[in-house]
């Protein structure tokens, strides 16, 4: 780990800081959508899973590329929550705000708990920015901030006079204030810097000027640390104690795109992602792209129904087809998704949710297109449903998507949303032994008594049909929309002919193997079981873990399996007086439970485009709780 940067001092010799040992620290990065707090934010994340602390982020940032600049729409901020122990969110709130200008601290100051640290940059904090956001007085004037832990810092000033020499216009200059930022939080909590001047100077490498300028910047920010005044404290957490194996930081939109191309590996068939750019999921698009050496093919289509046409059609033709998108995109997508179900053709749907309806809430995220999932088409029109709990998750959800769809010859439904997409935490890379076997057995000869090939007769434990390559010699078949006759193929509008195959395709999706559900009840004696899904497993998880450290009981289970359900759900809801179903929606999972169980599911959602916080779960979880133990 770096003690000391020589170069871009900004003040005299180093004197010596008092150092405080934490367990835990939360961190959040705030300025103007232009200010570069994601790759700030993004940069800090690096570093502390370089240095073995285990950690969750979660970037937050407008929908617009550019909205009004000093304005709280404009506001864009990255939390990271780093540990020495195993965590499971990004924290409810954090224990360091850096307010890059007047917006930023309107918008994110109710967050920062009393006694908290704010790093403010006092550059920006002049009238016309204040009037912005309605600020009369600048609250660095008055009492308003009296109960936090305040330092201001001129950034923009000292960033331009450590760059002074480069020959950098002002402009230019400035915008590497939070690469200062950077420097001086990174000063504070022990981080490493080796891996930030490396990226800096690869992602700029192109324009030398600009990487050395940033550099110079992140010393700047970390001498000043070093030798101002102001801060008298440091503060060190140490590496968690995970897991042996080699782990990296990982997102769930780059977990999903690598459990796609093990799918590939693991199959050996090749992958077509046809698929159309979208709020949040188009970085899967982007990380496939550059991965064309493992048998990936990525397709970007004018629209969303071409994306997933071309993704059906390259199935067809004996490839696995994936496409990815969000809500709307689902919406669009629905024709298509009904021809793969009648066609009975492996087909991935990577639905990274977003808060909607219609265009909604592009960068906020949510979890309400479950219903859609299952049931957004026209018909009887049955698809597996799967859902990661995590970013890391990711990878093996995709591989689970890809098994069901190859295995079964269905549509299968990835849920991921935007918290889980953007999210980061470590991934323990699996071993490549480890990985299931995908391998296809594809239809050769005919399959019929009369040496005819018959491409809907079905493996008698899958109910899979048969899978054939077109163009291969005596295995001519129809394929369509059009009902299809049983065996055959053939068009047919017999009635029992088609109660026959619409059953036959239920019963598919209803006999697919899924593991059971698993329950952690520490003492065996809840009477409370927490139910969810998605991304609300890690805010579950932690006010569970204080419920728990407050005396009460309380079992909690995740589904990642939402179609079919794991075989002992019903008997894990039976075990329990109270199931609580936290939901980012208005209880689409309580609904399904209480129709197919008759199970009275408690449910509590929340639809403001962000994550449920653990302390808010605490408190509902803490009521129903004392009231079961009571009863």
């Amino acid at each position: 780990m770096s003690t000391s940067l020589d170069e871009g001092a900004a003040g005299s010799t180093p004197r010596p800081t008092r150092v405080t040992k934490l367990d835990r620290v939360v961190i959040r990065f705030a300025g103007d959508s232009g200010d570069g707090m994601q790759l700030t934010g993004d940069r800090f994340t690096s570093e502390a899973a370089a240095f073995g602390n285990d950690l969750s982020t979660m970037p937050n940032f407008p929908a617009e590329i550019r909205a009004p600049q000093g304005t709280i729409p404009g506001v864009s901020s990255f939390q990271v929550h780093f540990a020495d122990y195993d965590i499971l969110t990004p924290g409810d709130r954090p224990d360091v705000l850096v307010a890059m200008n007047p917006a930023a601290l309107k918008a994110n100051i109710a967050d920062l708990p009393a006694g908290g640290i704010l790093i403010v940059n006092t550059d920006e904090f002049v009238k016309r920015n204040l009037s912005k956001v309605g600020y009369d007085v600048s609250p660095l004037e008055d009492e308003s901030l009296s109960q936090y832990q305040v330092y201001e810092v001129a950034m923009a000033t000292l960033t331009q006079g450590a760059l002074a020499e480069t020959g950098l216009g002002k402009k230019d200059a400035e915008r590497c204030k939070n690469m200062f930022a950077l420097g001086l939080l990174s000063w504070m909590y022990h981080r490493p810097t080796e891996g930030t001047e490396r990226f800096l100077r690869e992602k700029f490498a192109r324009k030398p000027e600009i990487a050395e300028a940033n550099v110079l910047a992140f010393r700047a920010g970390w001498n000043y640390g070093e030798t101002t005044e102001a801060f008298a404290v440091t503060y060190e957490v140490a590496p968690a104690k995970l897991n042996p194996g080699t782990y990296r930081q990982i997102t769930g939109n780059t977990a999903l795109a690598y459990g796609v191309v093990a799918a590939a590996e693991q199959s050996r068939l090749p992958v077509f992602l046809g698929t159309y750019p979208i709020t949040p999921a188009s970085d899967i698009l982007h990380e496939l792209s550059k991965l064309k050496h493992y048998n990936i093919t990525t397709f970007q289509a004018e629209d969303e129904i071409a994306g997933i046409g071309a993704a059906l059609g390259a199935s067809y033709g004996g490839a696995l087809g994936v496409t990815s998108t969000s809500g709307p995109g689902v919406a669009l997508k629905s024709e298509t998704i009904g021809l793969a179900v009648m066609t009975e053709l492996p087909l991935v749907i990577i639905d990274v949710q977003r808060g909607g309806p219609s265009t909604g809430l592009p960068t906020k995220t949510e979890q309400a297109d479950l219903l859609q999932a299952l049931y957004g088409r026209n018909g009887e029109s049955p698809v597996a449903v799967l859902a990661p709990q995590s970013p890391a998750d990711c990878f093996a959800m995709a591989l689970e998507a890809a098994r069901i769809a190859l295995t079964y010859r269905t549509p299968v439904f990835l849920l991921s949303d935007g918290a889980i997409a953007n999210g980061s935490e470590p991934w323990l890379i699996p071993d490549v032994e480890d990985l299931p076997d995908l391998s296809v057995e594809f239809a050769t000869e005919p399959n019929g008594a009369d040496g005819a090939f018959l491409p809907y007769l079905r493996d008698p434990e899958t109910l899979a049909r048969a899978w054939a390559v077109p163009g291969t010699a005596g295995l001519q078949h129809r394929i369509g929309g059009l009902e299809k006759a049983d065996g055959t193929g053939n068009i047919s509008y017999d009635p029992d002919n088609h109660d026959r195959m619409v059953r036959l395709r239920q019963a598919k999706i209803d006999g697919i193997t899924v593991p059971d559900l698993t329950v952690d009840d520490p003492s065996g004696k809840a009477k409370t079981l927490v139910l969810g899904w998605g991304s609300s497993y890690g805010p579950i998880g932690a006010a569970c873990r204080r419920v728990r450290k407050l005396g009460h009981d309380v079992a909690q289970a995740h589904l990642r399996y939402l179609n079919p359900f794991p075989r002992n759900l019903g008997e894990v809801l039976s075990r329990y007086d109270k199931v609580v179903v936290p939901e980012m929606n208005l209880g689409q999972l309580a609904l399904l439970l209480r129709a197919k169980y008759l199970v009275d599911a408690i449910s509590y959602t929340k639809v403001a485009g962000l994550p449920f916080k653990a302390e808010e779960l605490q408190g509902v979880l803490l009521d129903i709780a004392k009231g079961a133990d009571a009863a």
